[in-house]
């Protein structure tokens, strides 16, 4: 491990100042991203966010949501820095969701959340 990625994850392990930013939208890898509020009753946004599953089994699972809040957390300097997306979450099983055979669109039932999920925050770059 470089030098930087060592100081950065002793950084990391200090814990994160206690002050917090949110923000309504997050621009990323070509992408911009707005929180459901945020974008409610405007002609376009984007607040849909989706999570490439990966796992060692033939059955990946991917996972669909919302984006409800974009949170940004400090490390003790502002080039330690993270950006963490807090989503709601669909049910991706065969009730909530749909893949067209011939286009692969990938359909969702939005009355389908996933309940007691434990995990509502993602880091930023994942989506």
């Amino acid at each position: 491990m470089g030098g930087s990625a060592a100081i950065s994850l002793s950084l990391l392990s200090l814990c994160p100042e206690r002050k917090v930013k949110c923000y309504n939208e997050y621009f990323f890898n070509g992408y911009v991203f707005h929180t459901e509020e945020y974008g409610y009753g405007r002609k376009t946004y984007n607040n849909g966010v989706c999570i490439k599953g990966s796992s060692s089994s033939e059955f990946e699972v991917d996972y669909y949501g919302k984006l409800e809040k974009v949170v940004k957390l400090q490390y003790h300097s502002e080039q330690n820095r993270v950006f963490l997306f807090k989503c709601y979450w669909y049910d991706t099983t065969d009730r909530g969701i749909r893949v067209d055979p011939h286009y692969g669109l990938v359909e969702i039932n939005s009355k389908a959340r996933l309940r007691n999920a434990n995990d509502v925050f993602v880091f930023a770059k994942q989506c």
